[in-house]
Parts: C-alpha cells; sequence; structure tokens
C-alpha cells in the first residue's frame, strides 16, 4: 500500500483478533511513532508495549484505578478486566511533558499524538487494525503510577492493535471545501 492510500484510506477498526503484530511490524510502527514532528528534539513521547498476560495485569489496574471498583456490579467489574483482551497488543503512548521557553505543553502532546496517528497509519498499511482510546483510563493518577509514569509524563492514548475481524466501516465523503477556506489578509 502506498503512502497517499494509506492516510487517506485509514479508518479505526475496533474488532481485532491475534496473532499479536510480528516484532517486524511492531519495529516499523514504532519507528513511524518516532518520525513525528518534534520541535527542539526534546523527544517527548515513549512507548509500553502489552502483550500476552500483560493485558490480564492491566485490567486488573483499570479494575482496581477505579473508584469504589469493589462496589462496582460484576459487568462493570468484567468490562474493565476484559478491556486490555480486545487486541492482542496494546501500545500505550506516553508524552514526557518538560519546560522549554520555545516548545510549550501543548505542542509536546501534539507531537506524541502525531506519533500516535504514525502508529495508526503503520498499522493500517501493514494490513493491521488499530484504534486509538482514550478516556477517564488515560487521565487516571493510579493508572499512570501503575504503568511507572514520572509526574511529568501523561498518557496520550491506548492504541489497540491487531488482526482485523470485521469488516471496514465505510469512509464518509468529506467535500474538502467544507473544511478549507482560502484566507486573504485584508489590507488598511
Amino acid at each position: 500500500m502506498n503512502a497517499i492510500e494509506a492516510l487517506t484510506q485509514r479508518v479505526s477498526v475496533a474488532q481485532l483478533t491475534g496473532p499479536e503484530p510480528t516484532a517486524e511490524q511492531q519495529r516499523l510502527m514504532l519507528t513511524a511513532a518516532l518520525r513525528a514532528p518534534d520541535h527542539a528534539w526534546l523527544r517527548p513521547s515513549r512507548y509500553l508495549t502489552v502483550r500476552g498476560d500483560a493485558r490480564e495485569t492491566l485490567g486488573r489496574v483499570f479494575l482496581e484505578s477505579s473508584d469504589n471498583w469493589q462496589g462496582l456490579a460484576e459487568d462493570k467489574k468484567n468490562k474493565l478486566l476484559n478491556m486490555p483482551m480486545r487486541a492482542p497488543l496494546i501500545i500505550v503512548a506516553v508524552c514526557r511533558i518538560t519546560e522549554h521557553q520555545k516548545v510549550p505543553r501543548d505542542e509536546q502532546l501534539l507531537s506524541t499524538g502525531a506519533g500516535v496517528q504514525n502508529i495508526l497509519n503503520a498499522a493500517f498499511a501493514l494490513g493491521l487494525g488499530a484504534i486509538w482510546r482514550t478516556g477517564d483510563l488515560a487521565v487516571n493518577p493510579k493508572v499512570a503510577e501503575a504503568l511507572g509514569l514520572d509526574e511529568c509524563e501523561e498518557i496520550v492514548g491506548f492504541i489497540y492493535v491487531g488482526q482485523i475481524n470485521s469488516s471496514l466501516k465505510p469512509l464518509p465523503e468529506l467535500n474538502i471545501d467544507d473544511f478549507v477556506t482560502d484566507w486573504t489578509a485584508k489590507t488598511s
């Protein structure tokens, strides 16, 4: 698949199955992530890979990080426990925020977000499915602590990756003109 096709045809895929992406596929996805724009070469991004039995441990982290988890209904507990089992590989995108006079916090987060998008595009180009998930667990300090994050680090997302186990969503037809406007500076 060529780059333009991957960029213009990619869709998120929630229905994923094994086998887990090969070591070479994982290397290519993470290499693509590290090619994201990075002002001042701060290298704000790092990635944790979660596979195999570690997914069950992550499910336990998700459950026990929830407020009053012991009092949750069984179906809610099972949902949290099973979230990481929805894909054979989870890549946790982490941004390390550094004080810098020219590179604000948001720009560092955007750099890691661009890395996530590169992972999604690379996965699609490799014939894999992937989806970027966030939500309460991504901003939960107990999850961050369990994953070994420093105080200056934030989870940008959980990228679920695997073999596609469903038909792809149809791409919406978007009219470029609805989203793009030529701007002309006004002269006084």
